[in-house]
Order: C-alpha cells, then sequence, then structure tokens
C-alpha cells in the first residue's frame, strides 16, 4: 500500500467537522486518503467534497475542497492519497 501527498489542511471548522484542503494533485470521490500531523494520524473515505459549497466528484491541482472529517485536523496538516 503506498501513500502520495496530495495537499495540505489550510482550515478546519470545528463546530461541522470540515476540513479544507489545498490540493497539489487530484482527488476524487471515492479516494481513501490519510491526514497525519502533529496530532493528527487517520484514514477515511472522501464520501463527498465541496468547492464554494458546491457538491463535486473531484478537484485537481490548486483546488481547495472541503471534506467532513471523521477527526479533528489542523492548519498545516499533509493530506496522503493512499493507494492499493
Amino acid at each position: 500500500m503506498g501513500e502520495e501527498e496530495i495537499g495540505k489542511i489550510t482550515h478546519f471548522f470545528a463546530k461541522i467537522s470540515v476540513g479544507i484542503i489545498k490540493l497539489s494533485d487530484t482527488l476524487n470521490v471515492g479516494d481513501k486518503i490519510k491526514i497525519k500531523g502533529a496530532t493528527s494520524d487517520f484514514e477515511q473515505s472522501i464520501d463527498s467534497m465541496q468547492i464554494n459549497h458546491q457538491e463535486v466528484q473531484q478537484g485537481k491541482s490548486g483546488d481547495e475542497v472541503g471534506i467532513k472529517t471523521m477527526q479533528p485536523v489542523r492548519e498545516g496538516d499533509t493530506v496522503f492519497k493512499v493507494t492499493e
């Protein structure tokens, strides 16, 4: 199983548990990601993703996408795509 860095967390909305990822690569709904940082280290699947409050199926390099996170994340955490 491999991991490929695809972005960084730029913001976290604690009340709604949504992390904003500034992407450096493509991310699709259904992909499995790993979020790793000083206090974060977990994997989850992308069930839905938004850009500017619009549901999207894919984000690409340069986009800032919002995803619901299973655990709190912090600004600066690194996001990896997990590959089988």
